[in-house]
């Protein structure tokens, strides 16, 4: 058994905020700046371009990459040998969350109460998911959530005779009702199965895999393909200017369903599409 103080979690927590606001993942700037060199409408290049500068000024000066720094969202795997001391989890990641935002001094987005609007003036409480798995380890995955992207999900429960073309249909719909409100070019995260609840959390899940990732499952990495090349093919574009890339990833989970069922998810990130993980 392993013993972790909380603090240790605290700790992470605030560093990751700090980080995935102000630090975009290697792989997803080179795919933007890779997007800027072949995109052929004028605009939309410019536009990529402009997205690319940003990306180098926020990194040199740690200035956030969005005025939107977002709801925290963080997803823990916790080793089952592992004992934490020093109090709650929960509260050690709320405060990790409520350092990271107040000293990096990223935007408060979070209100107490949904309808009532008052804010708890730290971005607290952050959105926690915690899965108990073998080992010794604690990973922690703090994935910052704007939500100009956020209000553009949707979910589906279709049923079985909808097939993977109603699927598809399906995701490809709800980009295009987006439109340009999730700031594209996006990343799309996709979820399939599971129950009402369970599919949106495995679209957002889908979210925090690296942007090159392609899935596993040979039928599932072609649908992948398959969707990014039809999300592409609207002309949505940069901002939604127009031009050939309006998404620049698409991301799929799955979960076993009912024989009844067959739920889908659609959960997008805009271009600065933030996660970071660490391993204690």
């Amino acid at each position: 058994m392993r013993i972790i103080n909380v603090k240790e979690i605290e700790e992470a927590v605030a560093r990751l905020c700090v980080e995935t606001n102000t630090i975009l993942e290697p792989a997803l700037a080179q795919r933007l700046q890779a997007a800027a060199k072949e995109e052929e409408a004028p605009l939309a290049a410019s536009i990529l371009g402009e997205i690319c500068c940003n990306i180098t000024i926020a990194g040199e000066t740690g200035v956030p990459l969005c005025q939107d720094t977002g709801l925290a969202c963080v997803f823990i795997e916790l080793g089952q040998e592992v004992h934490l001391t020093g109090g709650w989890l929960n509260d050690a990641v709320n405060r990790g969350v409520a350092r990271g935002y107040t000293e990096g001094y990223l935007r408060k987005s979070v209100v107490a109460d949904p309808l009532r609007r008052k804010n708890t003036g730290d971005n607290t409480p952050a959105r926690i998911v915690c899965d108990i798995v073998p080992g010794e380890q604690v990973r922690i995955t703090v994935a910052p959530k704007g939500f100009g992207s956020e209000n553009m999900g949707k979910i589906r429960m279709c049923v079985p005779a909808d097939g993977r073309s109603g699927v598809a249909d399906f995701v490809v719909e709800a980009v295009r009702t987006a439109g340009s409100k999730p700031c594209p070019p996006i990343v799309v995260g996709v979820g399939i199965g599971g129950t009402f609840d369970q599919v949106a959390e495995l679209a957002k899940r889908a979210l925090l895999e690296p942007i090159d990732a392609v899935n596993p499952d040979p039928y599932y990495a072609e649908l992948e393909e398959e969707l990014l090349q039809r999300i592409n093919a609207l002309g949505i574009g940069p901002q939604g200017f127009g031009g050939k890339t309006t998404a620049l990833a698409v991301h799929i989970k799955t979960a076993p369903t009912h024989i009844a069922g067959l739920p889908v998810a659609v959960n997008i990130n805009c271009h600065v599409s933030r996660h970071g993980t660490v391993t204690l």
